[in-house]
């Protein structure tokens, strides 16, 4: 489920970062490249687990659904909040600057 949940927030990401025409405003980006690195750590966990645990990986109690659930949710969370102090301290509109320098640059 964490690895479901990661690709999803990846692929929409994505989607997000190149529907966007200005790219690089928001930083896009790096939030797509969070959520995919997320993706690649949590394919490399499947296929470990997968090779220890064969078919009965796909046969787990709903506790264990519910604990990758909410994992997988806490990773995008915790990328958003990754993201968002990229973006504060980029400024890229030059907001914080403006604010407190008093600059109109």
């Amino acid at each position: 489920m964490t690895l479901l949940i990661t690709i999803i927030a990846a692929i929409i990401a994505t989607v997000v970062w190149y529907a966007n025409e200005s790219r690089d405003t928001y930083k896009l980006g790096t939030l797509s490249l969070i959520y995919w690195g997320a993706s690649l750590m949590w394919l490399m966990d499947f296929v470990f687990e997968y090779a220890e645990l064969k078919t009965e990986y796909f046969n787990q109690a709903f506790a264990d659904i519910l604990n990758d659930s909410i994992l997988g949710i806490t990773v995008v969370a915790i990328g958003l909040i990754a993201w968002i102090v990229i973006l504060l301290i980029k400024d890229p509109k030059g907001v914080f600057k403006k604010k407190f320098t008093g600059k109109k640059d």
